[in-house]
């Protein structure tokens, strides 16, 4: 009888530490539960629909789904607006982000000092980010107008432009929007515009983490400002850089807002990317098929190029 008594509580015990185990198990599902739903809602739901498009002859007027497999893939490797989008994709991503990085990282420097104004300064440079999408870039249509642009105004007061012996030419205005080289310098500066506000909020935070002591040795050692910025700073800082970099690239890739209200893809298809080709073709011309798979060609892109920025970010924070 004396044995078996220690017995019963150490089974009451254990079976409130399962009873426990089972609440909080419970807990953090029913916690993590709205996250789960709303991502397979929200992405879930027109990833799938997007894969079973790609896959079919779909169109807004039709009433069916005709399986052609591939083939929406295949024809759009011929198709020369395709290619089109596909080129000007990389090189709107690629101009934004290096533009953005460089700026980005000159403002943050800029605003790591001490002056007078300094919180206008701030105000200024976050102020893109904080505006309304639209509204801004109304403001970017009426700098880019063909007869009222600020823009060609200034260049003109300055002797650039509208003279025979300008640098820009004898014409009163550059036509932003309607020559093909000016549409894209356009939309790759409004990306930069919209973008460069967070990019320079992560890297001031980047360079705030930086331990002042650090660069006061290296300032006793005589190492030069480009010295300890490039040997020393951005080094620190790499992986902050990394998540600019990542978070650049991602808005850049998939927006086409600054496309479609400037440009529409103009002139003449010179200004789509993949996802304003794809808007185009599956919402606007009703072809959903063709639309998802130019949607689709995206997939691999952001998954590859995100994976290799993520899996360099966990290896600068290791090293």
């Amino acid at each position: 009888m004396s044995s078996s008594t220690p017995v019963l509580p150490r089974q009451r015990r254990s079976a409130a530490e399962r009873a426990y185990a089972r609440n909080e198990t419970l807990l953090a599902i029913g916690m993590i539960a709205p996250a789960v739903l709303f991502i397979v809602l929200l992405v879930g739901v027109p990833f799938g629909l997007a894969i079973y498009y790609s896959l079919h002859d779909v169109t807004t007027g039709g009433t069916t789904a005709r399986w052609v497999g591939l083939q929406h893939f295949a024809d759009l490797l011929t198709d020369r607006n395709f290619r089109q989008a596909l080129g000007n994709t990389i090189l709107f991503t690629g101009g934004t982000l290096v533009t953005t990085l460089v700026l980005g990282t000159i403002l943050a420097e800029l605003l790591m000092r001490d002056f007078r104004g300094k919180w206008i300064v701030r105000f200024l440079v976050l102020l893109p980010w904080t505006a309304p999408v639209a509204l801004g870039l109304i403001g970017w249509l009426w700098m880019f107008d063909s007869v009222f642009s600020p823009i060609d105004w200034l260049l003109r007061q300055v002797g650039l432009l509208g003279s025979r012996d300008a640098a820009l030419g004898i014409m009163p205005n550059l036509y932003w929007l309607g020559d093909k080289v000016l549409a894209k310098v356009s939309i790759i500066l409004v990306n930069v515009w919209r973008i460069l506000p967070l990019a320079t909020v992560i890297v001031l935070a980047g360079l705030n983490s930086v331990p002042r002591d650090v660069i006061e040795q290296a300032r006793v050692d005589r190492a030069g400002y480009f010295r300890r910025l490039f040997q020393v700073i951005l080094p620190m800082i790499s992986p902050i850089l990394m998540i600019a970099i990542l978070f650049t690239f991602i808005f850049t890739i998939a927006d086409m807002i600054p496309i479609f209200i400037l440009t529409r893809g103009g002139p003449a298809n010179s200004t789509n990317t993949l996802a304003s080709l794809a808007f185009f073709t599956g919402i606007l011309g009703g072809n959903l098929g063709r639309g998802a798979a130019i949607a689709l060609y995206l997939l691999p892109v952001l998954g590859g190029v995100s994976a290799v920025l993520l899996r360099l970010i966990r290896r600068s924070e290791v090293t």
